[in-house]
């Protein structure tokens, strides 16, 4: 099933199944593009957190010091909290790099959607962020 979108020229252009497929696929993309952004700036923010923690305890004179796991403290000396804090940290940073792959390969499927669209329908449809 088929219909049609008025072009700026007055004539018609028909908008085929596939062509609501490729509509369908770049609005998921950029919904995912929204929540990996959302998700970058969390894991920025943690992984700014951590590194903060990291120089605090290089500065600290306890020999043990609190680390928070879930909603409790505990009490650990202060090898093992860097030990823990490096692996968080690296762990962090390996989802930051995760997120931002799926980002370029999101970018690159809807810079090919837009493409194929904006060849068939030239500036009758927008697909630009405002």
């Amino acid at each position: 099933r088929s219909s049609s979108l008025v072009l700026q020229g007055g004539q018609a252009e028909e908008v085929t199944w596939e062509d609501q497929q490729h509509i369908c696929a770049f609005g998921r993309f950029n919904t995912r593009v929204h929540e990996v952004n959302a998700e970058l700036k969390a894991k920025s923010k943690m992984a700014e957190d951590l590194d903060e923690a990291s120089n605090e305890l290089i500065i600290t004179d306890e020999e043990s010091v609190r680390y928070g796991v879930g909603e409790t403290f505990v009490m650990v000396e202060n090898d093992e909290a860097e030990s823990m804090l490096e692996s968080a940290s690296a762990e962090v940073k390996k989802e930051i790099d995760e997120l931002e792959a799926e980002k370029a390969e999101l970018k690159s499927g809807m810079d090919e959607l837009k493409g194929k669209l904006y060849k068939k329908f030239g500036h009758s449809i927008n697909l630009e962020e405002e």
